[in-house]
């Protein structure tokens, strides 16, 4: 499997002329998918679904304000100009965020918690949102089908799911091939959004009131506490908006700043004011039921579910390469326990797969869509999630003015309390929705989070525990060669998680071996809090005499770690790893049994245990020569 240099990046900041438009028009297919979506099912949910309200002018002036002044408050103002600033050395995304804030100061122990805890649990919430995304999309997408003819209605699940299918299964091929066509199609919807929209604001102009801010007061003024629960349904405009942010990493913030402004925010508005003119123009209730696809011509209906299914896959796509990315983030940071990792492309480091992670997504999308059966009982489910991940993404980005960019309090607090209550204002919508499908989310979050924090709790644990039972590689060493075992061609590496301490691996091979190699490594990766590492500051040579040596090996949690490259690079004196066959590496295979001694709860023991029994092996994680790996069994008592 071939693997590139992580550490080869070029700035975004300097792409002009032809790659710069190269990269905005890839950014419009992979980051705007999740919110090009949206008109097919937001408006209708104000005037249809579980929470609708009544079919008014004035209502539809007031919904359409509220949609209009989100998308500028949050998408164009909170996210494009300030939290696409936030990058941690050029990445996004709340993982990303929460490193980057995250105290280096022993002292501040229980700050770097609330961080961590912070970060993690928005990431959770990430993952529900990963499995709602394609069902929904999907779905609405697929309905459209019913709007022209009621002989597809026993027949709309069915095809969502094969469309569900097929794209979970072509995954492990990657996106590299097909990616380049996702632009185009993009480009296509948005032009397809503006143009239906245009056609129905001429024929009702006075739908243009929209934009004035009153209107959306004036609807919590007409319908009091129903208005204000009606802004859980108006947030399904926004879901996308931190794709915005987790995609930077990418494409760089110039090309998705360009994309927003010059395309996808004009096509929102203009399709947005297209189905609030329609319902202007034809108040009923089977308007409400589907007002997009019922603006579009008879003749457009085929080619426009056509269109629209692309862009609902184009939009599942790019949130199941999120949940892929977010996992490999998780792994690298110490939250999850390592997975196979394929990269499906030999030019593009961003292109990977984790069969596990796809599959699951597969079956809770599958279910969610049998379950809820249609895209308005989804959307009951959709939103809540998000809203929590942007409220925990504002408190981030507070605490990133203040102690990183050092911004005074004031100013910081101002800022950062607007964006707060705008989210909260959400939230607050969106709870009501618990009941109704709400709870999802939450499930999803709340596992996902027990199961990454187990994960790091336990491996804290374990780390502990090993520490108690071992001894610093100098005193080991000082014993070892007083009365030195008799010395073998060749070169061991043992590998640990702990550089001062003697791996357990190489006690027990002198112990039962009663050999040493000529020369002895002890190897120590290591994740950094930054996003990359280049590759001549990866790694850390020191001689420890008599043929020992002590390396480090430092990477970023979006880099991934390929021992054996790393190590061939070395040109320490006296140490060589130009021949692979030469070398062998020997590994620490823990046997983990629960306990009642002081640490973890009894119940979470167990979960580690059983989490560290299906990760992946060390070898071919860190691509180790399988033919040159020696495990060594070593029982833990947690």
């Amino acid at each position: 499997m071939k693997q590139n240099d992580e550490s080869e990046h070029k700035p975004h900041g300097e792409l002009h002329g032809k790659q710069l438009f190269v990269f905005s028009v890839a950014a419009l297919g992979v980051v705007f998918g999740d919110i090009g979506t949206s008109p097919l099912y937001a408006v209708r949910e104000c005037f249809h679904g579980p929470h609708a309200i009544g079919l008014t002018n004035a209502n539809v002036l007031g919904v359409l304000s509220l949609m209009f002044w989100s998308l500028i408050l949050i998408i164009s103002i909170k996210y494009l100009w300030f939290i696409l600033k936030a990058d941690n050395a050029g990445e996004g995304g709340i993982l990303a965020l929460a490193a980057l804030v995250t105290p280096l100061k022993a002292s501040d122990v229980k700050a770097r918690w609330v961080v961590l805890t912070l970060g993690l649990f928005g990431a959770s919430l990430l993952y529900a949102d990963g499995m709602i995304t394609p069902a929904i999309s999907v779905l609405s997408a697929v309905e459209g089908l019913n709007v022209a003819t009621p002989v597809f209605g026993p027949y709309v699940e069915p095809i969502a799911l094969v469309i569900l299918g097929g794209l979970f299964y072509l995954q492990s091929r990657g996106t590299t091939k097909i990616g380049v066509l996702f632009g185009p199609i993009i480009m296509i919807w948005f032009v397809t959004l503006g143009t239906l929209g245009v056609v129905h604001i001429q024929h009702n102009p006075e739908v243009l009131w929209t934009l004035d801010p009153l209107q959306g007061m004036w609807l919590f003024w007409n319908n009091g506490w129903h208005g204000f629960l009606v802004m859980g349904t108006v947030f399904l405009v926004v879901t996308g908006g931190e794709a915005l942010y987790a995609d930077i990493g990418h494409f760089g913030v110039k090309p998705i700043r360009i994309t927003w402004f010059a395309v996808v925010l004009p096509g929102l508005v203009l399709n947005y004011l297209g189905q609030g003119a329609y319902l202007i123009g034809t108040p009923t209730a089977q308007a409400a039921e589907n007002p997009f696809y019922n603006m579009a011509p008879s003749w457009a209906l085929y080619p426009l579910v056509a269109l629209a299914t692309l862009a609902a896959v184009i939009a599942s796509q790019a949130v199941i390469t999120g949940a892929f990315s977010l996992t490999l983030q998780a792994i690298q940071l110490g939250y999850s326990p390592r997975m196979r990792i394929e990269h499906t492309s030999p030019d593009q480091k961003g292109q990977i797969y984790i069969p596990s992670v796809n599959w699951l997504l597969m079956i809770m999308c599958m279910a969610l869509v049998l379950g809820f059966e249609t895209s308005s009982s989804l959307a009951a489910a959709y939103g809540l999630a998000v809203t929590i991940t942007m409220v925990i993404t504002t408190m981030l980005f507070y605490v990133l003015l203040t102690n990183v960019w050092h911004w005074p309090q004031k100013p910081a607090l101002a800022l950062t309390g607007f964006f707060l209550l705008v989210d909260l204002a959400f939230f607050g919508a969106n709870v009501i929705k618990i009941h109704d499908g709400g709870w999802f989310p939450l499930l999803v979050a709340i596992v996902s989070y027990t199961l990454l924090s187990t994960w790091r709790a336990g491996r804290k644990l374990l780390f502990e525990r090993m520490k108690e039972r071992t001894q610093s590689t100098e005193l080991y060493l000082a014993e070892l060669l007083s009365n030195p075992p008799t010395r073998v061609a060749g070169t061991a590496v043992f590998m640990t998680g702990n550089p001062l301490a003697t791996p357990p691996a190489l006690r027990h091979n002198v112990q039962h071996n009663k050999v040493l190699h000529e020369k002895v490594v002890i190897l120590a990766v290591l994740t950094s809090e930054r996003p990359h590492v280049p590759w001549f500051d990866r790694v850390k040579v020191e001689n420890l005499s008599r043929g020992f040596f002590r390396i480090q090996i430092s990477y970023g949690f979006m880099d991934e770690p390929n021992v054996p490259r790393e190590l061939r690079r070395i040109t320490e004196p006296g140490l060589s790893f130009t021949d692979q066959d030469d070398v062998s590496y020997f590994l620490g295979r823990e046997a983990l049994r629960a306990t009642d001694r002081k640490g973890l709860a009894l119940w979470r023991e167990h979960l580690f245990i059983w989490m560290a029994r299906n990760a992946q092996p060390a070898t071919s994680y860190f691509y180790l020569p399988t033919e040159r790996v020696f495990e060594v069994g070593v029982q833990v008592d947690l």
